[in-house]
């Protein structure tokens, strides 16, 4: 079974995490700091961006997966997981000093992580109950 939106947001969110490692390469060469933080405020910004993607974006991905397998796809999927992504994106700049992306990163983060938390508990709630059928016996 394809699940579109889960491949989609997990190919993305690998390019986003490739997309912040270079970052932090980045400001670790111009703050000349080849391992750990050496204390720069810069860098050690840059690198809890990177954690902080680590840090939540493992298990959204498993309940978009989830979500999918048991509900299929739908446009409020493809929907929700484009904010995610958007959000995740913006919160690096955040950290390097744009207060607003910071907010909303993490504020997009927190409120689709917990829709899709509640929707992946409520499904088997919400499906109605199977019921077995029962062979029936011939009498002879």
């Amino acid at each position: 079974m394809i699940l579109p939106v889960t491949l989609t947001a997990t190919g993305a969110a690998a390019l986003i995490n490739l997309w912040l490692a270079i970052r932090v390469g980045q400001k670790r060469k111009s703050e000349q700091v080849s391992v750990g933080d050496g204390g720069k405020e810069p860098l050690i910004a840059r690198m809890r961006a990177q954690a902080n993607f680590i840090e939540y974006t493992p298990i959204v991905l498993i309940l978009f997966a989830v979500i999918e397998l048991a509900s299929g796809t739908s446009f409020a999927l493809w929907l929700a997981m484009s904010v995610f992504l958007i959000g995740r994106v913006l919160h690096p700049f955040g950290m390097d000093g744009w207060k607003a992306g910071r907010m909303i990163g993490t504020l997009t983060t927190f409120l689709i992580m917990l829709g899709l938390a509640i929707y992946a508990i409520a499904i088997p709630y919400m499906s109605p109950l199977r019921v077995v059928p029962t062979e029936t016996v011939q009498q002879g």
